[in-house]
This record gives structure tokens, sequence and C-alpha cells, in this order.
């Protein structure tokens, strides 16, 4: 029985399942002057390459939206309002 191959793309995104070792992991999240988005060191798609300035400005924004969508969460709770969570009736004519 042929095995199947561990590397490779499929409609030009890579893959990899092969056993990451330590060097290949820390190899894939940093590597200065390439581009934003890597291979990833296992598993399908892209990752981003921490060396560059690009990737920490995407952390960044994520952060941000999700520190500003835990504080909304936060906020909604502490005001106690009832009505907000009830169903609204939307008249259509």
């Amino acid at each position: 029985m042929s095995e199947k191959p561990q590397t490779g793309e499929i409609f030009g995104i890579p893959y990899n399942f092969e056993r990451p070792s330590m060097k290949r992991l820390l190899s894939a999240y940093w590597q200065p002057g390439e581009g934003m988005l890597t291979k990833k060191p296992f598993g399908i798609g892209y990752t981003l390459n921490l060396a560059n300035w690009r990737s920490w400005i995407v952390l960044g924004v994520a952060g941000l939206l999700l520190y500003q969508q835990q504080s909304g969460e936060s906020e909604a709770d502490a005001d106690g309002d009832e009505e907000s969570s009830e169903p609204v009736e939307v008249m259509v004519e």
C-alpha cells in the first residue's frame, strides 16, 4: 500500500502533517525578511510571521476588538437592563 504524502499543496493551500520539531516550530513563526504570512509548521494553511511588523498590527487590532467586546458585555451586565434581552416585535407593511 502506498503512503500518502505528508506535505504538499491542495488548491494552492499548503499542508504539513509531519511531526514538528521545536526548531521548525520556532522558525515558522519568526522569519525575518519574509512576508506577513508563512506556511504553518503543522496543519493546513498559513500563520503570522512575527518578525514582520504588520503581524503585530493585526494582533493588536484583534486584541483591541476582543477587549472592546469583553468590556461591552460587562457593561451590559452591570446596567441590568432586562428590557434589552426581551424580543422586539417589528411591523412591516
